[in-house]
């Protein structure tokens, strides 16, 4: 089974760039965050058309997460709990039925926090301390369980082109790294380095020649339960997609299972 996530930073503008995408991959069960657009504005028959079930956790002009699945939703969450005066749409989870059993798989797009001067640096940790309890929950159920997204967190120095200079950034300062941490101790694996030991990126900013000079980070991930880590075969990131037409300024990050 092919599971993979993808800030696609807005449906509308990244349309024709996902549309090929799953043409020519053919994911079983994507995650696409920062879809900028309410549940009705998604452009759902053109997913369907492709043989894909939608569920979406949208939001006006900003945030919004979506799932798309060639299975049957067995269930579907909205929303990261903790906070009821919590209104962005930074989380969606679904259930589905596979050989032997039920994986669950969540996706998440989790607060920059920049500037750290103001709330949003605040709102992240907290954000990340509700995302770390959560995460407890469903490890409590030991089934297979793939946390997914754009994490906006740099794990380590590798994974940064100039880690002196994004030092202190909301995404790779201690306050941050220490919740991911605690993820992390929990049992929860990062994908990319079960398999891998080397510098890989998933961002590119559009700014300064960043893709034309290798520019990136690693901020986007699949954190897997120790069920899903059993069974995870291999990573791949989808960097052909950067240097496409009007792409995002992200790519796909895909794990392949035995499910």
């Amino acid at each position: 089974m092919r599971i993979a996530t993808w800030n696609i930073a807005g449906i509308k503008a990244r349309l024709e760039v996902l549309v090929r995408w799953l043409e020519e991959e053919k994911p079983d069960i994507v995650g696409l965050q920062e879809i900028k657009s309410v549940d009705e504005s998604f452009p759902r028959a053109e997913m369907e058309a492709l043989g894909y079930n939608v569920e979406t956790h949208g939001q006006k002009s900003w945030n919004g997460v979506a799932l798309l699945s060639k299975l049957p939703f067995d269930e579907v969450h909205r929303g990261l709990p903790g906070d009821d005066t919590d209104e962005q749409a930074r989380l969606i989870e679904g259930v589905f039925s596979v050989e032997g059993g039920a994986v669950r798989v969540c996706n998440i797009y989790l607060p920059n926090g920049n500037p750290v001067d103001t709330e949003k640096f605040p709102y992240k940790l907290k954000w990340m301390d509700r995302l770390n309890v959560f995460a407890e929950q469903r490890l409590a159920l030991e089934e297979p369980f793939i946390l997914m997204g754009d994490f906006n967190l740099i794990p380590q120095p590798i994974d940064c082109h100039a880690p002196d200079k994004w030092w202190g950034d909301a995404l790779f300062r201690p306050e941050s790294l220490e919740r991911f941490r605690k993820l992390q101790n929990m049992g929860m694996t990062d994908a990319l380095r079960a398999v891998s030991s080397e510098q890989q990126f998933t961002f590119w900013d559009y700014q300064a020649g960043a893709w034309r000079r290798n520019a990136g980070i690693r901020i986007d991930h699949l954190m897997l339960s120790p069920q899903a880590a059993d069974r995870l075969d291999d990573v791949h990131i989808h960097k052909d997609t950067r240097d496409w037409e009007k792409p995002s300024d992200h790519v796909p990050i895909e794990g392949r299972f035995s499910f």
